[in-house]
């Protein structure tokens, strides 16, 4: 398993990737039919490929060399601040460690942050155990999850580094 910057050509299988994740993750909580509505605006190959092309952003993915298992994307707010946007391993990869690789990377990757935060769905306790585990706690709330008019709230998450 390794990871490794995601490009144009990865799109197609990250977009399968995330659509399968937050089935698996989400259907129970908002509904197959939503699940679908969301993945199909938000994780469309388009909307992937407008990453990539962002500023201060790392994109990466494990691989084992059979096939994409999980991608993380992280962006630099502001100078020092680092929001996690996207951590996701496919469900038959849960527990072996590829999250940890995914997360620790993207802190390896913006070397001079100091602070980390992304939003995490309140009923998707199995992420907010894995962000405890590494040193995030619950920091506030907010209403709108991914986008401004998501209507979808979530917990914020945090971590201090180096202070």
């Amino acid at each position: 398993m390794w990871v490794r910057t995601f490009g144009s050509k990865d799109i197609d299988a990250i977009s399968a990737l995330l659509g399968k994740t937050w089935h698996a993750t989400y259907d129970d909580i908002y509904g197959a039919e939503r699940v679908k509505q969301i993945t199909a605006e938000w994780h469309n190959p388009s909307a992937l490929a407008m990453q990539v092309r962002m500023l201060n952003c790392e994109c990466l993915v494990a691989d084992n060399g059979d096939k994409i298992v999980g991608m993380a994307y992280g962006r630099e707010e502001e100078p020092g601040l680092v929001k996690l946007h996207q951590l996701y391993v496919l469900p038959e990869f849960h527990g072996q460690g590829v999250g940890e690789l995914l997360l620790k990377e993207i802190e390896d990757s913006f070397f001079d942050a100091k602070h980390f935060f992304l939003e995490v769905e309140e009923k998707n306790t199995r992420a907010i155990r894995f962000y405890e585990k590494h040193e995030y706690k619950n920091s506030g709330a907010v209403d709108n999850c991914g986008r401004e008019d998501s209507g979808i709230p979530a917990l914020i998450f945090s971590k201090t580094r180096g202070v």
